[in-house]
Order: C-alpha cells, then structure tokens, then sequence
C-alpha cells in the first residue's frame, strides 16, 4: 500500500468521498478549502492509500502553509476540526507513516492534525503528541421545536429572546454584499474588544465566492440600526457557526440569543440535525458557558502533532502589549493588522 496526492480542488473523487462518508464536514468541502487557498495561499492536497483512476475509499485533508523559513501542514488551518476520512488502521497507519517520513526528510517541518472524534487517534504512534484542547458544543436537532426550545437556558436565552420580540427586532438572512459589509463591521467591533484584529475582507468575500448559498449572513436590526450578526455554513444535515459579531451598546436586548434560535429555527425548518458551534479555548468562561445555554453537548476536541508543538506564550506580556494596541487602533488601521497578520497565523 502506498499514498498518493489528490488536488481536491481538481479531483471529482474528493466530492464524491464527502457525499459517501458520513464523518464528511464543511471543511471538508472543495469551496472552503478553494477559499482558504485564495485567502491565505494554503495549498490543499488530500492524501490517501487508493491508487489513481479508482473510487476515492479514503482521504486525509490537509494543507501546505508556508513562510519564507518552514513549510507545515495542517489539517486543516482556520477550522475548527478536520476529521481523517480514513475507516480502517491499516490505511491510516500508511498516511501516518508517510507524514512523518515527510517529517524526517524535512519535506515539511511539522504536522497538525485536527480530528473531531476520531478513534483512530488512539493508536497513533508516541511520536505524536497531543498539543491544544478546546471545548467543542453540537446542538442537536432531531428533537420537535418545542423540546429544542425548553431546552434553551431560561435566564439566559429564552428571556433573552422574548426580551428581543419586545423590542421587535428584526432578522434579515442572506449574502449579499450590503449584509457582508453590515456583519464585517459587527466582528471588526468584537474583535476589537477582544483585543484582536479582525479576518480580512478578502477571505470573506473569497468564502461567499467559494461557498455560494451554502453559506449565510444573519442580522438582527433595533429599528434601522445593525446590533448583531453571525455567518453559518451548511453541509448535508449539518449547520456550523462559524463567525459573529455583536455592538455591545446593545446586548441588553438579546440579539446574539435571538439570532441563533432563528438559526436553530430555520435548520430544523430545513431537515438539519446538528448545529455544530465550534471550538473554543477551555478557558473562555463567557463562551463556552453562552453554547452551554443553548443547550449544546460539550466534548473534548484535542489536535495532534510531530514533532511537539512549542508552547505558545499566551496571556504573556508581548500578547497583552498587543491587545492594548488592537483596542486603540483606528478601525482602517486594525482592518490592515488583520490582513497582514493572519497569513502567519493558519
């Protein structure tokens, strides 16, 4: 058995493994990869153990990120997870192997892998090491509306949300370019209270190219005024929230709560059975605990490398310094910080 390199942008196969596998996920997609690739210049390839010319019967995504010193992979960069569409230990044994002897001929200088659930990753090898954790929440969707709905915290969302229908805000959906421009300017807002720049434009604009209606902008308006906003992906029975926005002025009346129920709404409207929210750091207490209050199941999601990952420096003086800066800027100049410095951060 050997691995061969499939351009899953070219390739009919990969979308035809996604369509077959049930593990598949939007970061799987050709459009999400093709939007990463014009973004940030990350070279998506698949590997996998099944010759040319044959049905796709596995496939590990994963990308080439490279600056002027190093060339990495990551499977796969800017997503939260990236499952190893691989089913048996043998193949991906082979895809392993061949990974790290990418490694030792120093074709590359390290690896990441992002699995979700893999069971897989119980049985690779020792030079594998485990080198972030997050938290992961899935909202699950097969129960009717009405037990979705008991499910929301009482507190916390459903009085957020019948705070929302008093002061009649109002929900516009789409992707237009009007509601990309309203919803950049919502996460410019949050990012900058967060002390940190925000994604360029250009990957957004690049994702509605890639992705088309698989891909939609929510707004909540008080009156004419824009106060919340976030970008859901679907694929198959699955909508990922991927990105949001808020104007803290107005928090108090429940626009982030009353956007995602209408999100809930819809994907349970449309046949979904999970709403995946994504990673977070284990210790973004707001977070994790505002997806707890949706009533979503919380797991472990832990991302693999070789050789092991440098600790980073988080929470050091230099990342402080910085976020002292990102909060002062005027917004063209933390809209530039973003697309210079995301390119370096995959």
């Amino acid at each position: 058995m050997s691995v061969h390199l499939v351009d899953p942008l070219a390739d009919p196969r990969w979308a035809g493994l996604l369509a077959r596998h049930p593990a598949a996920s939007v970061f799987h997609l050709p459009g999400w990869l093709d939007a990463l690739q014009r973004s940030y210049g990350c070279m998506p390839r698949v590997l996998t153990t099944t010759p040319p010319g044959e049905e796709l019967r596995n496939g590990l995504a994963i990308c080439e990120v490279k600056n002027w010193r190093a060339t990495r992979l990551v499977s796969v960069p800017f997503s939260d997870h990236c499952e190893p569409l691989v089913d048996t230990a043998q193949e991906w044994s082979e895809i392993l192997a061949f990974l790290s002897a990418g490694i030792s001929g120093r074709r590359w200088t390290s690896v990441e892998l992002r699995p979700r659930t893999s069971a897989l990753m119980t049985d690779i090898p020792s030079t594998w090491t485990a080198s972030s954790e997050y938290l992961f929440h899935r909202c699950d969707l097969t129960p009717g509306i009405d037990a979705i709905l008991a499910r929301l915290h009482p507190s916390c969302m459903q009085r957020p949300i019948r705070r929302a229908a008093r002061e009649q805000l109002r929900c516009k959906s789409g992707s237009s370019p009007i509601l990309l421009d309203t919803f950049y300017g919502l996460l410019r807002m949050t990012r900058r209270r967060h002390g940190r720049p925000p994604q360029p434009m250009t990957s957004f604009r690049n994702l509605a190219a890639a992705l088309g209606d698989r891909r939609t902008i929510r707004v909540a308006y008080k009156a004419d005024r824009p106060i919340a906003s976030i970008l859901t992906i679907s694929f198959k029975n699955q909508l990922v929230y991927k990105y949001g926005g808020s104007d803290a002025a107005y928090h108090k009346l429940g626009g982030m709560p009353f956007l995602f129920w209408q999100a809930m709404q819809d994907a349970k409207a449309r046949g979904f059975e999970e709403f995946d929210l994504g990673r977070s750091d284990t210790d973004q207490r707001g977070l994790t605990d505002f997806k707890d209050h949706l009533g979503a199941e919380a797991t472990r999601l832990t991302y693999y490398s070789q050789p092991r990952a440098p600790q980073s420096a988080v929470g050091g003086w230099q990342e402080r310094a910085a976020s002292w800066v990102f909060r002062r800027l005027p917004d063209p100049a933390l809209t530039l910080a973003g697309r210079v410095l995301y390119k370096h951060l995959a």
